[in-house]
């Protein structure tokens, strides 16, 4: 095997020859010997392990082993223990899942702090078919089955074309010892399951059944680097703008396609969302319908789509219960939108949507900053009679994520501007205008 190996490395993955290594390593059979293969190829390798203090004399057992091993073969050995018990509950996951987030967590703080270049772990060819069933079994879309990725950014897999027949048969061949994890012995997780039972049914069924998915997830694979061509595509087409806070995506695109579900589905399953018929649906929604996930929504409006973080929205608002004075010495007020900078002025020029010039003596301080009301109304400039700021939303085509950061600023509950859109007219100054006051959006 170790020519193999050694092969694989050469054709694959040459760059791990010139590269800083870290090993995870738990002392079972996988992590040994890729410990062993990358020591007999001379790669420079150190090995890292978790101690997770979930088996007690077990787990300390484990550690001592890696400790032993890394002195045999001359190799540098960091060790890190975790109360991953009180962490699941902490984050309200299961056990497996806290383990896997503090193993690696710590894995890319080591590989950042020290300096090395990648991380190698011991996955192979069974361990790729177990995750494939595991997926298929819940329910996944097409990335779901496309395996393991040998590569993912500074994590690397250099077993994966190797199945643990081959490993066992490396190990007793040169005489290597390793730990075996009891829990690998119940079935109370579905991989024990697929492990144990179904797969060897498989192989007794198929011999050559590693050597078929191999060949199948190459075939997933390519199918899958199609989809994503043409979803890049549509996506390139669909968006409008980006920033910060939002994304907005044209309606019309997604309509071109010949399956909307599935290319929404394929967009927007990284933030969470799960009712895709709720999703289809907002293509022909009415504006301002919206779908949540827990960290993002989506947000129907006129011709597009509009999807932000719940974060964000949360922000605005908490932003819009608080009333933010501002007192008539203020020359600067910080603001959840920006800056406003408070000057005296010699004249009138022309304003802008970030500068407005008022009458001071048509003010009655303290003014307010808050978030609008249903029941507003203004007085817009150059224009005469009130209107609704419901209205004048509607007639300015702001979307809800819009209309849900509108600020403004106050005298006695009078509109005196609406933050960076439009100001009354009942406080602009003119030319005759004693004191001017210039307000300044940074």
């Amino acid at each position: 095997m170790i020519e193999a190996f050694n092969n694989h490395i050469k054709a694959n993955l040459s760059f791990l020859k010139n590269s800083k290594l870290l090993i995870a390593i738990s002392g079972g059979l996988d992590s040994v010997v890729l410990t062993h293969l990358c020591h007999a190829l001379e790669l420079d390798i150190t090995l890292t392990h978790c101690n997770f203090k979930l088996r007690g004399k077990e787990s300390d057992e484990d550690e001592h082993f890696v400790l032993e091993l890394g002195e045999r073969l001359d190799l540098e050995v960091f060790v890190e223990y975790f109360d991953t018990e009180v962490y699941a509950e902490t984050h309200k996951m299961s056990i497996q899942m806290a383990a896997r987030e503090l193993r690696y967590n710590w894995f890319f703080d080591l590989a950042e702090n020290l300096n090395f270049d990648y991380i190698l772990t011991g996955h192979h060819a069974d361990d790729n078919l177990e995750t494939f069933l595991i997926n298929l079994t819940r329910g996944t879309g097409l990335n779901g089955l496309t395996g393991i990725p040998e590569i993912n950014k500074n994590t690397v897999r250099p077993l994966l074309p190797f199945s643990r027949e081959q490993l066992e048969l490396y190990a007793q061949d040169h005489h290597l010892k390793w730990r075996e994890d009891s829990s690998n012995t119940s079935d109370k997780y579905l991989r024990n399951t697929l492990r144990h039972h179904v797969i060897p049914q498989l192989k007794k069924a198929n011999s050559e059944l590693l050597q078929n998915f191999k060949k199948t997830l190459e075939h997933l694979n390519d199918s899958a680097d199609i989809v994503n061509e043409s979803l890049n595509a549509v996506t390139k087409r669909a968006i409008e703008t980006i920033d910060e806070y939002r994304i907005t995506y044209k309606i019309s695109e997604f309509k071109k396609v010949n399956n909307p579900k599935a290319y929404l589905f394929e967009l927007f399953k990284a933030y969470g969302f799960t009712e895709w018929n709720d999703v289809v649906n907002l293509l022909d929604a009415q504006s301002g319908k919206q779908v949540l996930s827990n960290t993002h929504r989506l947000i129907k409006d006129r011709t597009h789509l509009i999807l932000t973080g719940l974060d964000h929205t949360e922000c605005s608002r908490n932003a819009g219960e608080a009333i933010i004075p501002v007192s008539e010495t203020d020359k600067i007020v910080e603001t959840p939108f920006g800056v406003l900078c408070f000057d005296e002025a010699d004249d009138v020029y022309k304003p802008s949507k970030t500068t407005l010039f008022v009458d001071r003596n048509a003010l009655n301080f303290p003014l307010k900053l808050r978030r609008w009301q249903d029941g507003d109304v203004f007085y817009p400039s150059g224009m005469k009679g009130k209107k609704k700021l419901s209205k004048y939303f509607k007639d300015e085509k702001l979307s809800l994520l819009d209309k849900e950061n509108v600020w403004l600023l106050t005298s006695e509950d009078n509109i005196v501007w609406i933050i960076g859109m439009r100001a009354d007219e009942r406080f602009i100054a003119n030319k005759n205008t004693k004191q001017i006051l210039k307000i300044t959006l940074q």
